[in-house]
């Protein structure tokens, strides 16, 4: 008699793409009747298919995917994005349990140092993806590994000086990346964009989440730095992004600009659907001006 074989739990990388995938529907990025595709989605999270055919299907368990024969995946129709909010898929991820640290340091919920145990009492995952997500976090400046034991928080994340040579870096590299030579928009997801900017515009100011907010805003400015392709331009937005987590999470509360910051992404968007990169790069420049003075 054969063994029954449990069906293998999903990778890491998997659980990674597919809460992604969620988040995207949630914000708007992903609007109902989007196709997805499995070269597509490899491209941009710049994996290999198969990671994202496993997500694809986490997702589709979600029932925010539809499959149809021949065609493959698209968004469903039936899809909300306040239930989606809440269809994280099971298990943690470094990348869960990175955004996890970093919301409850900025709750102040963690205190300036602590250990491995100390973590490991409050988070119940292998002591492995502590580690290397805590290696992570100090690769982009998030914490600071002790001589002793232990990690410390470093108390410049989220100073005005800190704030204001990110934003300086970002107009540098960000500007610059919307006139390289070798800069392509992909129409479709320009067009993603604008609407799931549209979207949040028609929401009530109560309905705003500090999460929905930043997911759209980096995702913005991920998709314009992608379009560059240059991969020092896309990893510079992304650390960029990662760094002000922290600031931007705080500020969001103390000075919420979300309608005009999603103005000021509509009119970066206008800007290349007619083809004025120049003009786009002069609007991004003003529009990091603006957060830098405001934090």
């Amino acid at each position: 008699m054969s063994k029954t074989t449990k069906p293998s739990r999903p990778s890491p990388l998997q659980l990674d793409l597919a809460n992604r995938l969620i988040q995207q529907i949630t914000t708007g990025e992903l609007p109902a009747g989007t196709h997805l595709t499995e070269e597509g989605l490899a491209s941009q999270f710049d994996v290999s298919r198969t990671p994202v055919k496993a997500a694809l299907r986490l997702v589709a368990e979600q029932e925010l995917l539809d499959y149809h024969v021949n065609s493959g995946y698209f968004v469903s129709s039936n899809a909300r994005p306040e239930r989606a909010a809440e269809m994280v898929v099971d298990g943690i991820s470094g990348d869960t349990l990175y955004l996890r640290l970093i919301d409850d340091r900025t709750r102040n919920l963690l205190p300036d140092t602590m250990t491995e145990t100390d973590f490991l009492e409050r988070y119940e995952v292998p002591r492995s993806l502590l580690r290397g997500t805590l290696v992570r976090m100090a690769a982009d400046g998030l914490i600071e590994k002790r001589r002793g034991q232990g990690w410390n928080f470093p108390t410049t994340i989220g100073s005005p000086e800190l704030m204001s040579e990110s934003y300086q870096f970002r107009i540098m590299v960000e500007c610059g990346g919307l006139l390289e030579s070798s800069f392509q928009i992909d129409a479709i997801q320009l067009q993603n964009s604008r609407l799931a900017h549209e979207k949040l515009l028609q929401q009530t100011p109560g309905d705003y989440s500090a999460s929905a907010f930043f997911g759209l805003n980096a995702a913005f400015h991920e998709m314009l730095a992608r379009f560059s392709n240059n991969r020092f331009v896309l990893q510079a937005v992304q650390q960029q992004n990662q760094l002000r987590r922290l600031g931007e999470h705080i500020a969001f509360h103390r000075d919420p600009r979300q309608i005009d910051s999603c103005k000021e992404h509509l009119q970066i968007i206008q800007a290349l659907e007619n083809d004025n990169r120049e003009w786009a790069s002069a609007l991004m420049r003003h529009h990091l001006g603006v957060a830098r003075d405001i934090k």
